[in-house]
C-alpha cells in the first residue's frame, strides 16, 4: 500500500482508527516503566500521543504526510509532543540500541520487506528493551472476506504467523506470544471481529 492510498484516507476530518490507543497497547505500556519508544508505521499517532501522555519520550515515523499532520494535530490536543517523521523506512535515522521500547501495532509490511524490517527496528532496540505488537494474522483473511470494516490487509504474504514472529525476534524472551480472535472497535477501518497476533518479548541482554 502506497503512501498516496495512506494520504488519501488520513485526508479526512476524522480519525479512521480512532482517537484511543490499541487496548493492548495500552495494556501492555502501562507494566512499562517510561523511557523511549519508537512507533514505526504510526499513522494518526493515537498509539503515540497516549504513550506521551503516559511520560514516554516518542518517536515515531509513517510514509503519509497526511498521517504526520493528524497526529501532530492529536498530539496538541492531548497537550504533549511527539517527534514524527515522514517519510520511507529505508530513510529514517534512529541508532542502534536507542530506544527502551518499539510499539508495532498493525505495521504491515510488504512480505519482501517485513523481515529485514524487523531485524533493523531489533537494532534500534536497548538489550532488555521491549516489542509490543499487534498485527492481523494469516488466518484473518476469512474475516475481512466476511466484514471489509475490520480492515487488513489481503496480501496474505503481508499477514503474520506465530512461526514468523518467533522466528525474526528469536534472540528475544518471550512474554506473550498467542493468535487469538478479537473484537476490534478501533474507528470505521478496524471494526469487527479479526484474527490477530500478539507479541511481547525483551530482547536478550546478549544480543
Amino acid at each position: 500500500m502506497t503512501k498516496t492510498f495512506w494520504d488519501e484516507r488520513y485526508s479526512n476530518d476524522h480519525y479512521v482508527y480512532g482517537e484511543a490507543p490499541n487496548e493492548y497497547l495500552e495494556e501492555q505500556l502501562l507494566k512499562l516503566t517510561p523511557g523511549k519508544i519508537l512507533f514505526p508505521a504510526e499513522g494518526e499517532g493515537r498509539n503515540a500521543v497516549f504513550a506521551a501522555t503516559k511520560g514516554w519520550q516518542v518517536c515515531a515515523f509513517d510514509q503519509s504526510t497526511e498521517g504526520k499532520k493528524k497526529a501532530e494535530q492529536l498530539a496538541a490536543k492531548m497537550n504533549v509532543t511527539i517527534d514524527y517523521q515522514a517519510g520511507e523506512f529505508s530513510a529514517m535515522q534512529y541508532k542502534p540500541a536507542e530506544f527502551d521500547a518499539i510499539a508495532l501495532i498493525y505495521a504491515h509490511f510488504s512480505a519482501d520487506t517485513k523481515a529485514a524490517y524487523h531485524k533493523t527496528l531489533s537494532n534500534y532496540l536497548k538489550p532488555g528493551g521491549v516489542i509490543i505488537f499487534e498485527a492481523f494474522s494469516k488466518e484473518h483473511l476469512k474475516y475481512n472476506a466476511a466484514n471489509a470494516k475490520v480492515g487488513g490487509p489481503k496480501d496474505i504474504g503481508m499477514l503474520f504467523s506465530i512461526d514468523e514472529i518467533r522466528n525474526d525476534f528469536a534472540n528475544y524472551e518471550v512474554i506473550e506470544l498467542c493468535e487469538k480472535v478479537v473484537d476490534l472497535n478501533e474507528g470505521p477501518q478496524h471494526s469487527g471481529k479479526g484474527s490477530v497476533i500478539r507479541f511481547v518479548g525483551r530482547k536478550h541482554h546478549d544480543a
